[in-house]
């Protein structure tokens, strides 16, 4: 195959690009570096089956030649992106999706977009199905990145409906590991950046909040047969594991053997204080669970991020 992945310099669609040459399919990686870094795709540059891009996919897309795939992996998706870039956020899930979709309809290509677990919102539900609709606050400052992201649903299985395109729909979980962006807020890179540079550890609330942590090579697995797949209907990918954000915080002092301590903050706005995704689905219609383990995933995260440290890449989480 030739597949086009949107976002892809980015810590998701570096690795799915990786997933695709790695099984001898053709790639074409587009992104204009909004929050994707040249350094996640460097080792692809030469590639006889893998080419280039910058662009962005939220204005008029065109790539040459035939495409058998459209994966659409383009967006901020951490809420220090989302939150500082509502306006892009908005756009990628729209129009970028939209263009996407185009893209897909002219070259009679399958699409999967790349959802997330934030479609809902802070669940009233737990853990979450995929028949579960979501409690999300439209006007909220997470609703740029929540409401683009259903919205980008809707357009995708309206495409399905109407125009006959062969979708996918994944909804993401929090995922981790290597090409994470150090500063990017993310609760695991936070929590490894402070703890590698000795500063104390940002806990917002009381820390009692649950999050469910993939590893990223599991997470790829999961959308890869997704993508190989025939269903149409959002599949949730992710690790029903929860742990709560303070375990989390004490297992990363732990592996670091940082001496940093814990601080707390206030809980920001519309803050999840649950997250667990339910993979029936996944694991029915897919045959796939996750086998990386919190502490081996953070050992290999954290090596990573050891590797970053000195560099200009390697700064303090904002």
């Amino acid at each position: 195959m030739r597949v086009l992945i949107t976002g892809a310099a980015g810590f998701l669609g570096s690795h799915l690009a990786d997933r695709f040459l790695k099984d001898g399919h053709s790639v074409v990686g587009l992104d204009n570096f909004l929050t994707g870094h040249p350094d996640n795709i460097a080792h692809l540059m030469g590639h006889d089956r893998f080419s280039f891009i910058r662009h962005n996919i939220s204005d008029y897309s065109y790539v040459a030649g035939p495409l058998d795939g459209v994966l659409h992996f383009a967006s901020p998706a951490s809420p220090v992106d989302y939150l500082e870039m509502p306006i892009q956020t908005l756009k990628v899930g729209s129009l970028g999706t939209h263009n996407a979709l185009g893209l897909a309809l002219a070259k009679q290509a399958r699409f999967l977009l790349a959802s997330t677990s934030e479609v809902y919102g802070d669940p009233l539900v737990h853990p979450q199905p995929e028949t579960y609709w979501g409690n999300v606050n439209p006007i909220g400052p997470r609703g740029c990145y929540d409401e683009a992201k259903r919205f980008a649903e809707a357009i995708t299985m309206a495409y399905h409906r109407a125009q006959g395109v062969d979708t996918r729909i994944v909804r993401i979980f929090n995922t981790y590991g290597t090409r994470m962006r150090p500063g990017d807020g993310r609760v695991v890179s936070n929590f490894i950046v402070q703890a590698l540079n000795g500063e104390p550890i940002s806990i917002y609330g009381d820390g009692s909040q649950s999050r469910s942590f993939c590893y990223v090579s599991d997470e790829v697995e999961g959308i890869y047969r997704l993508f190989q797949s025939d269903e149409h209907l959002p599949v949730n990918i992710g690790n029903p594991n929860e742990f709560t954000v303070r375990q989390l915080a004490e297992l990363v002092l732990e592996l670091t053997g940082s001496k940093s301590v814990i601080t707390s903050h206030p809980l920001p706005t519309d803050d999840p204080k649950v997250r667990q995704p339910d993979i029936t689905r996944a694991r029915t219609l897919l045959g796939w669970e996750p086998t990386i383990q919190l502490r081996e995933g953070l050992a290999q995260t954290i090596e990573y991020f050891r590797g970053l440290q000195g560099s200009a890449r390697m700064q303090p989480p904002t």
